[in-house]
């Protein structure tokens, strides 16, 4: 997702996890108990970042602030960094020819490596896209029926 949607999303009313490098931030829709609720029973407090108008917390609360949004607001965004990976070959990329059975889909197929490229081995080489910003959208009815769905699939082994 773009990262002017990732703007659109922070800027919402919606309850929102940035995880960033460092620290986490975090938007929720106004409570009067916000600060109790994002401390919960830990020892540190949440510190309020009142020019940016939201919280900043330790990142080793990112897996339970997120479960503990969804059981809150029963949904919860998630933005966070993002680079894509592709995958391809040098005998793709060296290759003459217009057979490709590569992953890349013919999309590197006789360009050359032009040394924008890491190569694993023979078989394999990798490149990282530019870092941009992704957007997650969890809801809890849509996790709680997937782990249902688990937890029947187990039953039926």
């Amino acid at each position: 997702m773009p990262a002017n949607d990732a703007r659109t999303i922070w800027a919402s009313k919606r309850p929102v996890v940035l995880r960033r490098e460092g620290r986490v931030r975090v938007r929720l829709p106004y409570a009067a108990d916000n600060r109790d609720w994002l401390r919960s029973d830990r020892r540190n407090k949440p510190e309020w970042i009142s020019d940016g108008g939201y919280w900043e917390l330790p990142k080793a609360w990112f897996s339970g602030l997120v479960d503990s949004a969804l059981i809150r607001y029963g949904e919860v965004w998630i933005i966070q960094p993002y680079r894509e990976k592709e995958i391809c070959a040098p005998a793709c990329m060296n290759a003459v020819g217009h057979e490709c059975e590569c992953s890349c889909m013919g999309a590197n197929h006789g360009m050359g490596v032009e040394g924008r490229w890491y190569e694993v081995s023979e078989a394999l080489a990798v490149r990282w896209g530019e870092r941009t910003l992704a957007v997650r959208h969890l809801k809890a009815a849509a996790l709680k029926a997937g782990w249902l769905a688990a937890m029947s699939d187990d039953d039926d082994a």
